[in-house]
């Protein structure tokens, strides 16, 4: 699928996984419109994208940005990046159980919020012309391989994972309908800033956990297989690991 003129929608794009792949999509001459709540207004402008301030829980903000996107072209990508993953037992050492509200958060955010914007912006994109084939567009969403192999402290990031991955490819199916593809990245470890508070040695040894290469993932690499589902018109349906080969362990 031909993207370039076209506009996308990119969650959590002011840092990270969503930074680079605006930086990727920005090369290719498509219009970014970056969502996040953190200030993405300098990575959009390196693109000559637009900033928006939304919560992707929020319907309203959403809307408001997917309006924006819109103004810039037809609207025919969206990148789900935005997520949180602060861990917790499901039962504390000292005996507290987890907190019901840090579960749900998460669930809403990583989940929910997910699902948000990609209702949203499926009628923008049923009004962008067909190209080739009759497609429309195409979504891609970020799971984590937690959602395969949650480790002790993921039950709540877990199953907001395991959720992105259960619904790929019921919307997929619901979406055929407009022409729009959906697949989900399930990234390993990767180098972003959820890790970058850790001690250089709690990152190599991170690293070591991976089969091959032993290294964390690069948010560049992410952002090319973005690119490889958003334009590659048979990949539909689909939920592919991007993780060097690493099972998780427990902890």
């Amino acid at each position: 699928m031909r993207l370039a003129g076209s506009s996308a929608l990119v969650t959590g794009g002011a840092s990270g996984l969503g930074a680079a792949t605006v930086r990727k999509l920005g090369t290719e001459g498509v219009r970014v419109v970056v969502v996040d709540v953190a200030d993405g207004s300098e990575v959009a402008r390196e693109v000559g994208g637009v900033y928006v301030r939304a919560d992707v829980t929020d319907p309203d903000q959403v809307a408001e940005a997917v309006a924006v996107a819109e103004q810039l072209g037809p609207v025919r990508a969206l990148v789900n990046c935005a997520g949180i993953g602060p861990p917790a037992r499901t039962l504390a050492r000292d005996g507290t159980p987890h907190d019901l509200g840090h579960f749900e958060s998460v669930i809403r955010v990583n989940l929910v919020g997910t699902f948000n914007c990609i209702r949203l912006v499926a009628p923008a994109m049923s009004r962008s012309e067909p190209l080739e084939d009759g497609e429309r567009g195409a979504i891609v969403n970020t799971a984590s391989v937690a959602a395969f192999e949650g480790q002790i402290g993921q039950a709540a990031y877990s199953a907001s994972k395991g959720g992105v991955v259960a619904m790929t490819l019921p919307v997929a199916r619901d979406l055929a309908a407009i022409g729009v593809r959906v697949n989900t990245i399930a990234p390993g470890i990767m180098d972003t800033p959820m890790l970058a508070g850790l001690p250089e040695e709690a990152r190599a040894s991170l690293g070591q956990q991976v089969l091959f290469p032993r290294r964390l993932g690069r948010p560049d690499e992410y952002a090319e297989l973005a690119w490889f589902l958003l334009t590659h018109s048979y990949m539909n349906g689909e939920t592919v690991r991007m993780d060097g080969g690493i099972r998780m362990q427990p902890r």
